[in-house]
């Protein structure tokens, strides 16, 4: 088996719980429009606005015609206000601190603009050598793009990564990648599974 050079993490359910600040900032575009917010209880919308890329987002709850409409609202929002909202998962700090010092690291994800700001504000940057985003790529996950061009930023091969993920799209677009897929908190399928940071550092010694 190829030893392991590279880690990739998906940024919201993985580095940070962010469901309560994606909620608020896409139920704050809706408002605009004169919609009802999504509920709490709406498990397969709260799940969209969760993984999904900000356009897919707003064509499955806006339509396709008011898109754009609403990625200039997003925008002109912007996410700031609402990152206070948001947690780092357990261990991360001392996770990401520790792999740092082995292994390159990376993250992708199919946020867009905000990740800059966000790593900024609770003094992330420093542990990563890539960070791609879903305005880096033709197409966001599920597709493979991202994560092969995180690889490609990392100098590493797909062989030589783990990507740490917590959706079905991390999961499709890893397996599309040739990347070995860890799912975080178990919360999908896939051959390897982690109940929490600290389990990645043994995980990545066996392997």
């Amino acid at each position: 088996m190829t030893p392991v050079r590279g880690v990739i993490f998906d940024c919201d359910g993985v580095l940070f719980e962010s469901l309560e600040a994606n909620l608020a900032f896409y139920n704050t575009i809706l408002q605009r429009f004169g919609l009802r917010p999504v509920a709490a209880g709406d498990e397969e919308k709260v799940r969209l606005c969760h993984t999904a890329a900000s356009p897919k987002v707003f064509e499955v709850l806006l339509g396709a015609k008011r898109v754009t409409e609403a990625m200039a609202m997003a925008k002109a929002i912007g996410f700031r206000q609402f990152i206070p909202l948001m947690t780092p998962e357990p261990d991360i700090v001392t996770v990401l601190d520790r792999l740092s010092q082995r292994l390159s690291l990376a993250v992708a994800t199919n946020r867009g603009n905000s990740m800059a700001e966000l790593l900024g504000f609770f003094d992330l940057y420093r542990y990563f050598d890539a960070v791609v985003t879903s305005r880096d790529v033709p197409l966001p996950k599920p597709h493979p793009d991202m994560l092969l061009l995180a690889a490609e930023r990392l100098g590493l091969e797909p062989a030589e990564l783990l990507f740490v993920g917590d959706s079905d799209l991390d999961c499709e677009a890893s397996r599309r990648a040739g990347i070995r897929f860890v799912a975080y908190k178990n919360s999908v399928g896939g051959e390897m599974g982690i109940a929490g940071h600290k389990e990645l550092l043994s995980l990545v010694e066996r392997l």
